[in-house]
């Protein structure tokens, strides 16, 4: 099973309380206390979400954290990266990725062109339609067939 995080998770859902309502600064125990996450949880993946460029923390009075872009300039890539990394099914997967295996594997470009594949989605949904109440809308696509080299011949 493909799974992120808990705290991935838990990004996502701070993230789309702050772009609900971007203009404002929003305090960790604001964005605690609404998403009903322990206040370290929140502080830890606020400081993550921040070395990661996606929020902006400001000191004083009307201090708290603000986005560092427009919500549709974020994508739920961007969250998942700032949180676990590069994207990638395989070690081998991504650019930093070396593996004892890639001379005889036989299936590391496959591996490669299917995390290219999961991060082209991820990039293409915003946070602004994460922070939307709707589900978002994806394509149907049919299943995928397979094609065998004859098959391919006979065409």
């Amino acid at each position: 099973m493909l799974k992120l995080s808990k705290l991935t998770d838990y990004a996502a859902v701070i993230m789309a309380q702050i772009a609900r309502d971007p203009l404002r600064a929003h305090t960790a125990s604001e964005l605690a206390e609404t998403a009903n996450l322990p206040y370290p949880t929140v502080g830890k993946t606020l400081k993550m979400l921040a070395k990661g460029g996606l929020v902006v923390s400001r000191r004083g009075a009307q201090g708290g954290y603000v986005l560092s872009r427009s919500p549709d300039d974020i994508s739920a890539s961007d969250i998942i990266v700032a949180i676990e990394g590069p994207i990638g099914m395989t070690e081998c997967s991504h650019a930093d990725g070396e593996c004892d295996l890639m001379e005889v594997c036989g299936v590391a470009n496959n591996w490669q062109r299917v995390s290219l594949a999961i991060r082209t989605l991820l990039d293409g949904v915003t946070l602004a339609q994460l922070a939307q109440s709707s589900p978002i809308k994806l394509p149907v696509h049919p299943p995928i067939q397979s094609v065998t080299l004859s098959d391919a011949h006979e065409g």
